[in-house]
């Protein structure tokens, strides 16, 4: 789809980024609340806690990633996490996951990141043959382990 074009969201973005990541929490089995992803959102923009891409098809916003900020201790070095990705189901398969993941990198390489983590769901094998594809390798080293504090 060459007719898609990708820019960073600002603040002033938040109604165009809303429906989408609620869509994408709606994909994780979560229910939609619209003013609640809203409020995350501003926070994380507002607090520059978060990049987020946008990914248009003329004036329809189609898709998103966000990444969050980190840092590495071992390479003493920015890393970021792209926590979300999310295409509208008329979008997918049409190269643009591909492109937001570009931009995600291209701007982690701008701001000399050693490196970008993600985690998806082990079942979600469209997702992951996008991310080999672009060149991202499952991790064989280290093991996650998570500790949920929230019920």
């Amino acid at each position: 789809m060459n007719r898609i074009q990708i820019r960073r969201a600002h603040i002033d973005d938040l109604g165009l980024i809303t429906p989408l990541f609620d869509l994408y929490r709606q994909f994780y089995e979560q229910a939609s609340d619209l003013a609640k992803a809203e409020n995350f959102l501003a926070q994380r923009l507002q607090h520059h806690e978060s990049v987020i891409f946008l990914a248009f098809d003329g004036a329809d916003a189609v898709g998103f990633t966000q990444l969050y900020p980190g840092f590495s201790s071992v390479s003493m070095a920015r890393t970021f996490l792209l926590n979300d990705l999310y295409v509208v189901g008329s979008h997918r398969r049409h190269g643009v996951g591909s492109l937001l993941l570009e931009a995600a990198v291209a701007h982690a390489k701008a701001e000399q990141a050693v490196r970008i983590s993600l985690t998806t769901n082990v079942a979600n094998a469209t997702a992951q043959s996008v991310y080999e594809a672009q060149g991202w390798a499952r991790e064989t080293a280290f093991l996650t382990y998570n500790f949920k504090l929230t019920p």
